[in-house]
């Protein structure tokens, strides 16, 4: 179980850093759309190639950043549920859901993605438009990002079994762990109870 933890992080820094490059790829799509605005309307003109490179961008973005948004678990997750169950039924839970279901719909759009990718690589597809861009990189953008997320799935089907045998603390317990809407819930209720105890 050492080494599997040791993997599990490895997964994990490679997840944050892409998710890290995901954020300046935000950055990016903003200022290439702001610039095709300003362009568009001062100049009356634009440009196909950066017009489809923003939306490129964007695909990179959700298809590259998901593994990053599973480790931080960001992810959608009913909280009113899942936090009245015990640390070990949540585990559970999730362990089973990531081997039952994560990991054969990574593999399955994996296997189904890559031929698309293949095609259009061996082929040169380009874009339709005039002066769009070649097709390929956006198409490897779906198995590249599942397979990240299966990765990512692997990293964390081994830190909850790792918990179930009592080897690490709660991987989705304690603060870290909590989603950026549970945080956010949770500092509503505290503004919440300040105000009616201020009023009595």
């Amino acid at each position: 179980m050492k080494h599997l933890l040791s993997l599990s992080r490895l997964i994990d820094k490679i997840s944050t850093g892409i998710g890290k490059l995901t954020m300046w790829l935000i950055l990016a799509t903003t200022l290439i759309s702001a610039g095709n605005a300003i362009v568009r309307k001062a100049f009356d003109t634009s440009s196909n190639s950066l017009l489809e490179i923003q939306w490129y961008l964007f695909a990179a973005v959700f298809m590259l950043g998901a593994g990053y948004g599973f480790l931080r678990n960001s992810h959608v997750r009913i909280d009113f549920i899942s936090t009245r169950l015990s640390d070990r039924t949540r585990n559970w839970i999730d362990a089973l859901g990531i081997v039952l279901v994560l990991i054969p719909f990574c593999v399955l759009l994996i296997n189904l993605s890559w031929p698309f990718f293949v095609n259009a690589y061996n082929s040169g597809e380009m874009s339709q438009n005039a002066g769009g861009l070649i097709r390929w990189p956006v198409y490897l953008l779906v198995p590249l990002g599942f397979t990240l997320l299966m990765f990512q799935g692997l990293s964390e089907l081994i830190k909850r079994i790792a918990f179930l045998r009592g080897l690490i603390d709660d991987p989705i317990g304690g603060e870290s762990a909590k989603s950026d809407e549970q945080k956010h819930l949770e500092e509503l209720e505290r503004v919440a109870a300040e105000r009616l105890a201020g009023e009595k």
